[in-house]
């Protein structure tokens, strides 16, 4: 499922981000992005897995800090951090909050499936083309289309979450550039 990558890498990056949920470190989580797509559709040349994840501010205070994950991994299992990433088992792993009521949404909606055995969650395919539209990078526009081609979508549920988050004039701006001679 994952190409490049080997299945020990991915079945062990996420047994790890499994005990990291367990242990209370993160909430409910779900993989998003390029890798989120793979369950959909054909494997693309990704270099890290993007996890979305549900944290909660430290007691007394409103801000989020990812430092909870930083000393799981980096400090108590000695994984190294590169840039925006960490290395969990020899993969690139970027954890993102939500972002957004969108994005919540997303993390909440997520699918349970499992890889290599192991229990996980990915997004639906509406909510990752409707975060790649909001995004509106090149990658996202050609994920998008990729979805589109495939025929993975449930329209009335992608026409539902691109309404309630007001990215229908957007959705008709994509149609206009890149559908309108299919």
């Amino acid at each position: 499922m994952f190409g490049i990558l080997r299945e020990s890498i991915v079945k062990a990056t996420l047994q790890v981000i499994n005990e990291m949920q367990a242990a209370g470190v993160i909430g409910r989580y779900a993989i998003g992005g390029a890798v989120g797509a793979t369950f959909y559709l054909e494997p693309a040349a990704t270099l890290d897995i993007d996890i979305f994840v549900s944290i909660q501010p430290p007691p007394g205070s409103l801000l989020l800090s990812l430092q909870p994950i930083y000393d799981y991994l980096v400090t108590g299992r000695q994984c190294r951090q590169e840039g925006e990433y960490i290395v969990v088992e020899g993969w690139q792993v970027q954890f993102l909050p939500p972002g957004d009521a969108m994005g919540e949404e997303a993390l909440a909606q997520a699918l349970e499936t499992e890889v290599d055995g192991v229990r996980t969650w990915v997004m639906t395919a509406e909510h990752l083309v409707a975060l790649a539209l909001q995004l509106g990078r090149g990658k996202d526009y050609a994920r998008i289309l990729q979805f589109i081609e495939a025929g993975e979508l449930d329209t009335t549920r992608l026409d539902q979450i691109l309404t309630r988050y007001n990215l229908l004039a957007k959705w008709e701006l994509f149609g206009d550039r890149f559908l309108k001679n299919q």
